[in-house]
């Protein structure tokens, strides 16, 4: 097409042609069907109002063959404005368009709806931890709540709600929200506790071989791993050790009181102490003499030095200890402050 039969396409959209280019123009869209320049030119036209937001190419030899087809059948329509005429059928077309576009578009959003749920669906693993000297807070995403002490970890799978399974490694204080559809269930080396609605303190490191549970409020259930199932009632505090069981009535507060930064020691043995004090202050305790074994400890610490505890604790007993320097490895990495205690000669 040559650049004067564009000035009179112009000229019959804005309304300004005369009789001769008002039939010219007309007869290109009504009897155009084999005029391949005008069928290239609606092509590069459709095509342009796909570049921006289509997905992908169109195929438009179909729906300009459907444009010429309206054409014809509305050929005898001859007292409709010729503007008005040649708006309808880009309106047509524009809706022969869009609807293969529609239908593209309400598959991608099933596809990515779809997608997402199972994204949601599958399993992902989240782990809660506390540095060496450290205590950290924590919300599950049933409403249980909690605090970590030094050195532990937690894990849990999401969705969590349906299935309230954790896994210990360490010590920790939990109030475990109620929920009688599904129970909390606590996974302590081969070892499981498991809880409806109570606080409680669960101390199960692994190297130590040791699992303790002290019950504040509700009722527990402890299955050992040979089987056993041991029931717990408040201010009730069972130990696991070596395959062995032992059941006894405490003082709650004792083993809890880690929780606001206070260390507690309500007459226990040494061994003990030296274990507690060693996560306290992430140091390494090694007991000199064994008839230290025999010496139990009363004493409440906050915000003291590791020495201060240790120069308390050698009033009141009959011990020394000396405190080593730290070492440094190959690697370049530090071995955990030693203390030795000793028995006073």
């Amino acid at each position: 097409m040559k650049q004067d039969d564009f000035n009179k396409i112009e000229c019959y959209i804005n309304g300004e042609a005369d009789d001769s280019e008002k039939e010219y123009v007309e007869s290109l869209f009504l009897n155009g069907e084999d005029n391949y320049t005008l069928r290239n030119l609606l092509d590069k036209d459709f095509k342009t109002m796909l570049a921006g937001d289509s997905p992908s190419e169109a195929n438009l030899l179909p729906i300009l063959d459907r444009v010429h087809h309206i054409i014809r059948k509305n050929e005898t329509n001859k007292k409709q404005k010729p503007l008005r005429r040649l708006v309808d059928v880009y309106m047509k077309a524009a809706a022969i368009l869009l609807l293969p576009l529609l239908i593209a578009g309400g598959m991608v959003y099933s596809y990515l709806g779809n997608h997402g749920k199972m994204i949601t669906d599958r399993q992902v693993n989240s782990t809660i931890y506390a540095p060496m000297a450290a205590r950290v807070s924590f919300n599950l995403p049933d409403g249980t709540t909690g605090m970590l002490n030094s050195g532990s970890r937690l894990s849990y799978s999401l969705p969590f709600t349906n299935n309230r399974q954790v896994k210990l490694e360490g010590e920790a204080w939990l109030e475990v929200s109620r929920d009688e559809k599904h129970p909390f269930e606590i996974n302590a080396g081969n070892s499981k506790v498991k809880v409806l609605g109570t606080s409680f303190n669960l101390s199960a490191y692994p190297a130590e071989n040791y699992i303790e549970v002290v019950l504040q409020e509700g009722k527990v259930e402890f299955q050992a791993e040979k089987g056993e199932v041991v029931t717990l009632y408040p201010s009730e505090r069972l130990v696991s050790q070596d395959g062995n069981l032992h059941k006894a009535v405490v003082d709650p507060e004792k083993y809890n009181a880690w929780t606001e930064g206070r260390l507690v020691f309500r007459g226990d043995p040494m061994a003990e102490v030296a274990r507690r004090i060693e996560r306290w202050y992430n140091v390494k305790i090694n007991l000199a003499d064994r008839e230290l074994e025999k010496y139990s400890f009363r004493a409440t610490f906050q915000d003291d030095t590791l020495d201060d505890v240790l120069r308390l604790l050698a009033m009141t007993s009959p011990i020394n200890y000396k405190i080593s320097p730290r070492e440094m490895m190959t690697d370049g990495s530090f071995k955990k402050e030693e203390v030795t205690i000793y028995k006073r000669r």
